[in-house]
């Protein structure tokens, strides 16, 4: 991770358009094919950790991650991670970020003992050195999107999606991917939307 002059990047024209603009979250709405997903949970593993791992690889092929405007500044990633919210042991929740692994078996167990240390000891586990994208699944709820809210302070791609739904025998799932328009435009979400659901048809 270092810092670098927006004005060298790709993203320079965005950087001026929308550094200092009051709301510059951009929200797309997707829903995607998760049947093959679905088969891979009955082989033992958790749904909401294939999503993450689809998504991390899914990143890692979209150049724009690379880059994250962090406050005035704008920081070059080599790394990229994903955030998960863990229901910890005394009730409450708890934020985990998993790195992200390009072997599934690596990130299947990173996955597992970083989100149970979080679950047993109700702290926060943060790395600061990847690009990290922020998830929350609702998965008790049938929802059709979710516009996030934007404090100025946390500017990472987020992504949230609720209960799955079953069309004859495709399992489908709406998602809503929420990114800083400094980072990327319209396009590139989309093409990362497109190659999200190649991961996952494909796993």
């Amino acid at each position: 991770m270092r810092e670098v002059n927006p004005m060298d990047t790709d993203r320079a024209k965005s950087w001026q358009l929308y550094i200092d603009a009051p709301m510059p979250m951009v929200t797309i709405f997707k829903t995607l094919d998760i049947s093959n997903l679905m088969r891979q949970e009955k082989a033992g593993y958790k749904l909401n950790m294939l999503l993450c791992y689809c998504i991390c690889l899914a990143a890692n092929d979209t150049k724009e991650f690379q880059l994250l405007p962090v406050g005035k500044k704008m920081m070059e990633y080599e790394k990229i991670g994903v955030n998960v919210i863990v229901a910890n042991r005394d009730g409450g929740i708890n934020s985990c970020d998993i790195p992200g692994f390009s072997d599934l078996q690596e990130f299947n167990q990173a996955y597992l003992e970083l989100t149970q240390k979080v679950r047993e000891t109700c702290e926060d586990y943060e790395i600061e050195d990847h690009m990290i994208i922020g998830t929350s699944s609702l998965v008790k709820y049938e929802i059709d999107g979710v516009m996030n809210m934007y404090s100025g302070i946390f500017n990472n791609p987020f992504m949230i999606w609720g209960r799955y739904r079953k069309e004859g025998s495709t399992y489908k799932l709406q998602v809503s991917f929420q990114f800083h328009h400094v980072q990327m435009d319209g396009m590139e979400a989309c093409e990362f939307l497109e190659r999200l659901q190649k991961y996952i048809s494909e796993l």
